[in-house]
C-alpha cells in the first residue's frame, strides 16, 4: 500500500530507518512489520500532497455515532 501523503512517507522512512528519532504519538508505527514500513517508505514524494485529506464523513455515520 503506498504512502497518502508526504508526511506519511516521511513517517514510514523514520520509523523503518531511524525508530529511536520518531515522536512519542507516532511510536504506534513500530508495531509494523518491516516489510510494511518499508513499502510505505518507499512511495515516490512525486505528486504526493503534503499532507493527506481529512476524509469527509457521510450524515449517516455521524448520525450512528451520535449518543441519543
Amino acid at each position: 500500500m503506498p504512502a497518502t501523503s508526504k508526511a506519511q512517507q516521511q513517517a514510514m522512512a523514520i520509523a523503518e530507518h531511524a525508530p529511536g528519532k520518531l515522536f512519542k504519538r507516532n511510536r504506534g508505527l513500530l508495531r509494523m512489520s518491516h516489510e510494511q514500513l518499508h513499502e510505505f517508505a518507499s512511495t515516490p514524494r512525486k505528486g504526493l500532497p503534503k499532507v493527506a485529506p481529512k476524509k469527509k464523513t457521510s450524515l449517516g455515520e455521524m448520525m450512528s455515532h451520535a449518543a441519543y
